[in-house]
């Protein structure tokens, strides 16, 4: 396994493929078996950069809490580590989000983005069970279009090296992640100049009129609600994420 020292952390991190590269960025409570299925249809034509945030997957947790901030300074720090220039972004969920501020942040190192079951401030969830209003991690689920974390809780209770029994303090800081973060104004990303792709479930804990209006104030922006799916749908329809993200990144 290899693991890169970013901004003072052992992160892990993946790398395959060859061609133009693409980074991939995973969502809360994730670790990066929940892209296996992306990353396993773009590494034919493309060299895919991944990793894993503190606290997420095989990258040890960190003693404070979680931020959008820190993320993109992990990322940036992460393509910085591989003389990565730009990349084509695909980001989900909490990595979509992380992946829009960088777009609009760091407009030259964002070649074209996607951003999956993104959100610009918390008040778009309605919590409705005790695991709260939105869990990143595909595909079980207990309401139409709610993520549960039992597929994420038994990866992290695999990869973690913090322990199975650390997967709680981890979702007590994304909890609180979740309900005080983003604070994305949509009037600023007519800023993002990259070709944008968004995309999100027709049943996605993100409602769709949020995902048309964060695709409305980006230029020229693309816009995909895939059908029959919730939050969880990277795992729900694998092959025809695949096709739309590949079909995509052939006319940025």
């Amino acid at each position: 396994m290899t693991y890169l020292n970013i901004n003072g952390e052992e992160l892990y991190s993946e790398i395959a493929g060859s061609g133009d590269p693409v980074l991939l960025l995973h969502g809360g409570f994730c670790s990066l078996e929940s892209l296996r299925g992306q990353s396993d249809a773009l590494v034919q034509d493309y060299q895919v950069f991944a990793f894993e945030r503190s606290g997420h997957g095989r990258s040890a947790d960190i003693d404070g809490d979680y931020s959008y901030a820190r993320g993109i300074a992990d990322t940036l720090a992460y393509l910085d580590a591989h003389g990565l220039e730009s990349v084509h972004v695909i980001g989900y969920s909490d990595g979509a989000i992380i992946a829009l501020l960088l777009a609009l942040e760091h407009p030259q190192r964002v070649r074209s983005l996607v951003a999956i079951s993104a959100n610009l401030d918390p008040s778009v969830f309605t919590p409705t069970t005790g695991d709260g209003p939105r869990l990143d991690s595909p595909p079980s689920s207990s309401h139409e279009g709610e993520a549960k974390p039992d597929l994420e809780r038994m990866h992290y209770g695999r990869l973690s090296p913090d322990g199975a029994e650390h997967a709680d303090a981890v979702l007590a800081k994304l909890m609180r992640l979740w309900t005080s973060e983003p604070q994305i104004d949509p009037a600023s990303l007519a800023a993002v100049s990259a070709p944008t792709l968004i995309m999100s479930g027709d049943r996605d804990s993100i409602p769709p009129a949020h995902s048309l209006l964060i695709a409305a104030s980006i230029p020229g922006a693309q816009l995909a609600i895939v059908p029959g799916t919730g939050h969880g749908l990277i795992a729900e329809r694998p092959e025809l994420i695949s096709t739309l993200i590949r079909d995509f990144l052939a006319r940025a």
